[in-house]
């Protein structure tokens, strides 16, 4: 079994978005669902976190580092997009993962790369810290289910750490990079989360669902396009899929109303 991994230092919220962490935890506080949250702001490094460092199953939000991973091997030259596993093409595997969470795509291509021990091995090695991979799919879903299992859990900031990485062409080249965000911003499931109360709003993300669990992250683009990573966990209770819509509305006002403009073109990495 794979030993736990440390979790990385955390900021806590900052001074700028005091009251947005007075707000998302009032909102927290009165909902029945445990929920984490971790927001980042990719130009500034402003951040917001309730319950940060506690561990959430990812379910197939896992799928944002299953893809890193076989990305960054085709950014080395050890694989392609255009490569053919079990009669399909990388590319396509990739597209019904991300867009539509297609759960046997997933561990076709995470079987190509080793398995949950590779993957999770890699992301140690990058230093992302505080998320660990176990299984595949297919194990996760058949075993019992428990929502406080540490295995294949991530804290918000272990998630948003990993956003932030990708983003910043730390895990995979910026073609990469564009690539990923391009097929998350297509995803196809969890419309009543993160995208609910925002309509109009660019958002590029992941979603991942188990019996009482309900979890959404991604970017959030913000008026002058620059982006917010964001992970929102949630489990237990009742109306997940609301909490994690107006938590993301509260992240978008609070950030775009709290933070200094302009920012410093040299930080942004697109």
């Amino acid at each position: 079994m794979l030993a736990f991994s440390a979790q990385p230092a955390v900021a806590a919220s900052s001074p700028s978005l005091s009251a947005l962490e007075q707000q998302l935890s009032a909102m927290v506080s009165g909902k029945s669902a445990d929920i984490g949250i971790a927001a980042l702001d990719l130009n500034t490094g402003e951040t917001v976190s309730i319950k940060g460092n506690t561990p959430f199953p990812m379910a197939s939000t896992v799928k944002v580092a299953v893809a890193a991973l076989y990305l960054a091997q085709v950014d080395h030259g050890r694989r392609s997009l255009d490569d053919t596993i079990n009669g399909v093409s990388a590319r396509s595997l990739m597209k019904r993962m991300l867009i539509h969470s297609d759960n046997r795509a997933t561990d076709i291509l995470l079987k190509d790369l080793g398995g949950p021990s590779a993957l999770h091995d890699w992301l140690q090695q990058s230093g992302v810290n505080g998320l660990r991979v176990d299984r595949t799919i297919a194990q996760l879903l058949s075993a019992k289910r428990d929502l406080w299992d540490r295995r294949d859990s991530s804290t918000p900031t272990a998630m948003v750490d990993l956003l932030r990485r990708i983003y910043r062409a730390e895990l995979i080249r910026p073609k990469s990079r564009d690539y990923l965000l391009d097929l998350m911003a297509q995803c196809e499931t969890g419309k009543n989360r993160m995208k609910a109360l925002l309509p109009g709003v660019p958002i590029e993300h992941k979603t991942g669902t188990l019996d009482g669990l309900t979890d959404d992250v991604g970017f959030i683009s913000m008026p002058d396009g620059h982006r917010v990573a964001v992970a929102i966990f949630t489990r237990g209770g009742s109306d997940r899929p609301r909490a994690i819509a107006q938590a993301a509305r509260a992240i978008y006002d609070g950030f775009k109303t709290a933070l200094t403009w302009p920012f410093s073109p040299a930080l942004t990495a697109r």
